[in-house]
């Protein structure tokens, strides 16, 4: 099975366990961001490799740049694709100091985190609505 970057056309045909875990990555409004592991908790099911595997796999037709590494570092060999979408959606980052390498921001995961409560702009003060709340 190929990746899909057109969301044009025919619907492929993914894994149960990815297309579940591609539906949520669907749901993280721009400007926003959950972790692998979130993503596994949201399902209830799997872990963060499990879900960095399926969205390595087939990440390719929903917003990949949304599911990220707890640390906020950017995906690897992605760093400036990320960095341009981030930037677009106003999602929060943190600028790289002098002494990182190649200078890449990280994202600011106290503003930028999702809880997958209610979409919307990410809050001021850092802080995050239930956990349990989804969005149905």
């Amino acid at each position: 099975m190929g990746r899909m970057d057109d969301r044009m056309g025919e619907t492929p045909e993914y894994p149960d366990y990815a297309e579940r875990v591609l539906e949520v990555a669907e749901l993280i409004p721009g400007g926003r961001v959950m972790t692998y592991g979130d993503v596994a908790e949201w399902l209830g099911e799997g872990g963060p490799r499990q879900v960095g595997r399926a969205m390595a796999l087939y990440g390719g037709a929903v917003p990949w740049w949304r599911v990220v590494r707890a640390d906020g570092v950017l995906l690897p060999g992605h760093e400036l694709r990320a960095l341009e979408r981030y930037r677009a959606e106003g999602t929060p980052l943190r600028e790289a100091s002098r002494s990182a390498e190649g200078h890449v921001p990280r994202l600011d995961m106290k503003r930028a985190r999702w809880d997958g409560a209610a979409p919307g702009p990410a809050p001021a003060d850092g802080t995050a609505a239930a956990r349990g709340a989804r969005v149905t």
